[in-house]
């Protein structure tokens, strides 16, 4: 294969990783995956969402509501009330995410206790002053 084609195939794979990385970085984010883990059984309000999830800020949520609903994963819904009222909703595809979301969630509840033993094991293992040697 010439270099020139070599090239060209290294451009088609990168304009097709850049945008998968993206996307794989926002769903996967700290906060996308317990906005959509909680929105996951009907329309939320955003009170709702920032009192059950704990430690994430105003902004950050409004932050991460609005990439996710500019990703089509999350849709916003302002009620003509006094005072108004915004619910947020998954869209069919962050649905189907859900359920990945979902099994990746169960798989991490079950694997905790083992992770955190192994870790400790670890750190035993590899302490600082063991490093220099």
């Amino acid at each position: 294969m010439s270099q020139r084609n070599t090239g060209v195939t290294a451009q088609v794979v990168n304009a097709y990783a850049c945008p998968v990385r993206e996307v794989l970085d926002r769903v996967a984010g700290k906060w996308s995956v317990q906005i959509l883990v909680a929105a996951a059984h009907g329309p939320i309000r955003f009170t709702e969402l920032e009192r059950g999830i704990e430690g994430i800020s105003r902004r950050m949520l409004t932050l991460t509501l609005r990439n996710l609903e500019r990703d089509g994963l999350v849709t916003r819904t302002v009620h003509p009330t006094v005072p108004p009222k915004v619910e947020y909703a998954l869209t069919p595809m962050a649905q189907e995410l859900h359920e990945t979301l979902q099994r990746l969630t169960d798989w991490a509840e079950r694997n905790r206790v083992h992770i955190a033993e192994a870790r400790a094991a670890y750190d035993v293992e590899h302490r600082p002053e063991q490093l220099g040697e």
